[in-house]
């Protein structure tokens, strides 16, 4: 029997674990009290952890064309098909797909393997939403700018939509619990019946898409009221017009006659919200014009950076903070890091990349386009995500080389090209972000199952394969971190918020026994942005931008 304190792994909130563990793959788990994100609690998703145990059903060996095959022959295999499918068509040949519940370790070795070597930039992950490119393009940087600390700091916590009650339980436990000791009011936005049950003191019944139109009033509003940020260092730069764009159909009445309500109860909330310095809101990063609405609104009011007040943007992935930061997407580089000529050139230095990416890539149905018109003829997939069966489907079926690594065995008889056998999420090495920046470890609670390995540990040995192995020269997921913090700090300089050069020198021991810690610091709190001038921008009203804006 043994102890181990790891993550839970099914939602971003990053709850802490301890594992009692039995030689039998049998487990007890409960919260552990002493991580920040939970603090002993645990949610009924936990459960999964221990369904997982069951090896019935699990992909034990490498697969390939049908047939049981050896790692080392495996390997040499997919290196070889590789190298012929970029020589023949490009660099652009090539895509990835990646899950949203992998360790950061091996969003790493994917996006360098990817974006260095293989010369592509073409990565699905269709969890990712739309708070990346909202934070960019307001902060200049992809940064959350809250903590699980400012629920207790809070005066008045907004929730929109009900994905915090429903997909992340612990983090509303928490609200309901800090909300107890401070006395903080709690006010929900969302849609008819989904504050029943729930300890709120207002409730505006509010249909999903209504919820952006509603908050752009309340910037109106307090735009009226002289409470937004005209001048000094903190106001934020203002597009052309955008006062002028607002006002119609976001005054008091319009924005009732829109949402259902009553325009006094419409204007108590606006004189609530705007009454309170302390303001948290607590939205879905997946909506991209709640998104900019929320984002608009705290910077336009200077209720940013301080503590209780802030937008708290939620997301649906495990790690998907992780794979934002290592840059595991289509339209960033790696280390917060987007595709500009300095970018670029520091990426290819550090890496000693053989073929770098130089523009963005394609994904979703875009991508799926690409691979229909024959310009991407390679496909690989790390990360079982049961969201994304149908997307892949069409993927695979356009391909000639088709790679999967799944913990499952009936991804074998899907029509994949090589199916690689991976771990569980109780399986799992390596370090996760949660949703406010706090980088915990997940270890290990049970060994790899027959010939089971990580995706990191895939990844490396076919780039070794390939010939690029002094780049890829990764042992355990400790040297991936290592190099992955190194290029945080390379070349930054103050100019990016995302600097883990602390952990540059962490020995393999203290990687193991690494306690949660969360960088970034209290970011802004200076009142300065990472854009060319230090300000925050605010949004034009269309949805969310595509880019942060230089």
């Amino acid at each position: 029997m043994a102890i181990v304190r790891s993550l839970c792994g099914e939602c971003a909130v990053g709850c802490g674990i301890r594992a009692v563990i039995d030689e039998d793959r049998s487990l007890h788990l409960e919260g552990d009290a002493a991580h920040p994100a939970n603090g002993g609690l645990l949610c009924a998703k936990a459960k999964r952890l221990r369904d997982a145990c069951a090896l019935d059903g699990r992909l034990l060996h490498p697969i390939v064309e049908g047939r049981r095959q050896s790692w080392e022959r495996t390997i040499a295999q997919l290196a070889r098909r590789l190298a012929a499918v970029v020589a023949r068509h490009g660099p652009g040949s090539v895509a990835l797909h990646v899950g949203g519940g992998l360790p950061t370790e091996d969003y790493y070795v994917a996006n360098k393997l990817m974006k260095g070597f293989l010369g592509s930039a073409h990565i699905h992950a269709p969890w990712r939403g739309a708070i990346d490119r909202v934070q960019r393009a307001a902060f200049g940087e992809d940064v959350m700018p809250t903590s699980f600390e400012d629920i207790g700091r809070a005066g008045l916590i907004l929730l929109t939509g009900d994905a915090v009650a429903t997909d992340h339980p612990v983090l509303f436990d928490r609200v309901q619990a800090m909300r107890a000791e401070s006395g903080a009011q709690l006010v929900m936005i969302a849609p008819e019946g989904a504050a029943a049950g729930l300890e709120v003191d207002l409730h505006l019944p509010v249909a999903q898409e209504a919820i952006a139109p509603l908050l752009n009033g309340l910037l109106l509003h307090v735009h009226d009221a002289g409470l937004v940020q005209a001048e000094g260092r903190a106001a934020p730069l203002v597009p052309a017009n955008f006062w002028e764009a607002l006002r119609p159909g976001h005054d008091i009445w319009s924005a009732a006659r829109s949402c259902g309500l009553s325009p006094q109860g419409v204007r108590d909330f606006y004189d609530l919200w705007a009454s309170q310095d302390r303001a948290l809101t607590l939205f879905s990063g997946e909506d991209a014009a709640v998104a900019a609405a929320t984002i608009n609104l705290h910077v336009a009011t200077g209720r940013i950076a301080l503590p209780g007040a802030g937008p708290f943007a939620l997301g649906r992935a495990a790690n998907g903070m992780g794979a934002r930061e290592v840059g595991c997407l289509a339209d960033t580089l790696a280390a917060h890091r987007d595709f500009t000529p300095d970018s670029i050139a520091d990426a290819r230095r550090f890496w000693g990349a053989r073929t770098m990416a130089e523009t963005p890539g394609l994904e979703g149905a875009a991508l799926l386009q690409a691979i229909r018109d024959g310009a991407v003829r390679a496909l690989i997939s790390i990360g079982d995500d049961m969201g994304a069966m149908d997307w892949l489907a069409q993927a695979r079926s356009g391909v000639a080389l088709s790679i999967r690594a799944s913990a499952y065995a009936d991804a074998a008889a899907q029509g994949w090209t090589a199916v690689l056998p991976a771990p569980v999420g109780i399986e799992q090495d390596g370090t996760m972000t949660a949703l406010d920046r706090l980088v915990s470890r997940q270890r290990r609670l049970f060994d790899l199952p027959g010939e089971a390995r990580s995706g990191w540990w895939m990844l490396t040995r076919i780039a070794q394969a390939m010939g690029w192995g002094d780049a890829f020269h990764y042992e355990r997921p400790a040297d991936i971190y290592r190099e992955h913090v190194r290029l945080t700090a390379y070349g930054n300089s103050g100019k990016r918020v995302l600097n883990l050069k602390r952990h540059a020198p962490i020995s393999n021991p203290a990687y193991a026994e690494l306690t949660p810690w969360r960088w970034g610091e209290v970011p802004f709190d200076d009142g300065r942005f990472p854009t060319p001038d230090g300000r925050a921008r605010l949004l034009p009203l269309q949805a969310a931008p595509e880019a942060a804006i230089d």
